[in-house]
């Protein structure tokens, strides 16, 4: 019974949040916005533009240098009120009673034989994880919003950086700030956007988004992230349920328009800005490019479609690899919406099924 009634409780923080978070930022879930205010059609603002709140929050900020207009960034939550995990807690993977079911997703990456799985369960909370993984100090990231996750070397110019959650997002993608020079740096590009090191780059490493069980099958001496505390968040629950259902994003997502070849929260494989549909690849099973293999199998549940992550329809694996003169080799790539795939990559190219943009959910 005791356990029943914190499950509960969790369940019930977890609905008080999704709820502050729409109140918050200005009741944009679920409404439009005004006909005329999108960004994308307003000019390039000065620095006199930056809401005064930027450099309160971020004192060692230098809101001077910009890529971007400021009116382009929504205020979801306050600075860390999703925190980033900065000492990860990892156990084996064979055996851990971490409670990840076999079809539940993880982000995976192996550096020089050390290999890691970082559940989405505890991603969704956190959506950044600073470790270092074979020797590499690497950030793990994820954005809900978008179905984005990257994991990039935070070795930048001879230094390692560590980064936090601004609170702030951008066409619905998360912003990331790194702790060293306050910069703002946009998750879906690791690109810097704000702050002194605006237009650098992170170097995103070759990852996947599988299910534990692949993970595992793979990788038997793999490490597992878990939980410091596990009572500190409704892990497993889905506080976004039934978003991939949706026909577009949240109305954090001041951005481009939706895009007209493809549904909005249809799942869009990238690579290099190149995409093809989840539907067009599960359709095909197996697609070969000149130097690239993409290939998919049944057996993972959508992260963010049933209240419990684990109760997800299968959106099945997806797996990414380059042609070398070596054989098969892991490449970069992301898994996100149709919307972010547009607005990020307007001008990529994009192969889908014929009836792609009348298929709500992949």
């Amino acid at each position: 019974m005791k356990r029943l009634a914190v499950i509960a409780v969790f369940s019930l923080v977890a609905g008080v949040l999704v709820v502050l978070w729409s109140d918050r930022s200005g009741e944009r879930l679920g409404t439009e916005p005004e006909p005329g205010s999108a960004p994308w059609n307003m000019p390039v603002l000065s620095v006199e533009d930056v809401p005064p709140a930027w450099q309160e929050d971020f004192p060692k900020g230098d809101f001077t240098i910009l890529s971007l207009s400021p009116s382009e960034i929504v205020t979801a939550l306050e600075r860390d009120e999703v925190t980033a995990i900065d000492e990860p807690r990892l156990v084996p993977v064979t055996g851990a009673a971490s409670g990840v079911a076999d079809i539940e997703a993880v982000v995976s990456i192996n550096v020089n034989g050390d290999a890691r799985a970082y559940p989405l369960r505890i991603l969704m909370w956190h959506e950044i994880v600073n470790d270092v993984v074979g020797g590499v100090p690497v950030v793990v990231t994820y954005c809900p919003l978008c179905n984005s996750a990257v994991v990039f070397d935070r070795r930048l110019d001879g230094r390692v950086l560590d980064f936090g959650n601004t609170g702030r997002v951008r066409y619905s993608d998360l912003v990331m700030y790194d702790r060293q020079t306050e910069s703002w740096w946009q998750q879906i590009l690791g690109e810097a956007i704000v702050g002194t090191l605006t237009g650098a780059r992170l170097e995103a490493l070759p990852s996947r988004v599988e299910s534990m069980a692949l993970f595992r099958g793979r990788h038997p001496r793999g490490l597992l992230l878990v939980p410091t505390d596990r009572h500190a968040r409704a892990y497993g629950r889905n506080p976004y349920e039934f978003y991939d259902r949706r026909g577009k994003p949240y109305n954090l997502h001041l951005g481009p328009p939706m895009p007209e070849d493809i549904a909005p929260l249809a799942r869009v494989v990238v690579v290099d800005g190149e995409g093809w549909s989840l539907s067009l690849l599960r359709a095909e099973g197996r697609i070969e490019t000149a130097d690239l293999v993409l290939m998919w199998e049944p057996g993972q549940a959508s992260a963010l479609d049933s209240a419990f992550v684990s109760q997800g329809r299968d959106v099945g694996n997806v797996t990414v690899q380059r042609k070398t003169q070596y054989g098969l080799e892991d490449a970069v790539y992301d898994l996100s919406f149709g919307f972010a795939f547009r607005a990020f990559y307007p001008d990529g190219i994009l192969h889908a099924s014929p009836n792609q943009r009348e298929l709500g959910v992949d």
